[in-house]
C-alpha cells in the first residue's frame, strides 16, 4: 500500500493506532537484536560461505529496517 492509495484525510483510528505502535515497538526491539548480531558477526574473522550468509543476513536486516522506517512514517502521518 502506498501513500497515494489513501487520501490525505484518511486516518487510522486511535485505538488501532495504539496497537500498531505497540507492535512496531516490539518489532523494533527484535530487529535491533538481528542488526546487532549481524554487526558482531561481521567483525568476526570468518571466511567462506558463512561470510556470504552473514552478508545475506545483513542485507535482509537492512531491508527490514527500511521497511520498518517506512511503516513508522506511514503510521505517524495517518494516525488520528
Amino acid at each position: 500500500m502506498t501513500n497515494s492509495s489513501l487520501t490525505n484525510t484518511a486516518r487510522i483510528p486511535p485505538e488501532l493506532s495504539a496497537e500498531i505502535r505497540r507492535l512496531m515497538h516490539d518489532l523494533s526491539n527484535a530487529l535491533e537484536i538481528v542488526l546487532q548480531a549481524g554487526y558482531l558477526l561481521n567483525t568476526a574473522e570468518i571466511e567462506g560461505p558463512v561470510k556470504e550468509w552473514i552478508g545475506l543476513l545483513d542485507g535482509g536486516a537492512q531491508q527490514a529496517l527500511k521497511i520498518h522506517q517506512q511503516l513508522r512514517e506511514f503510521i505517524r502521518t495517518h494516525s488520528a
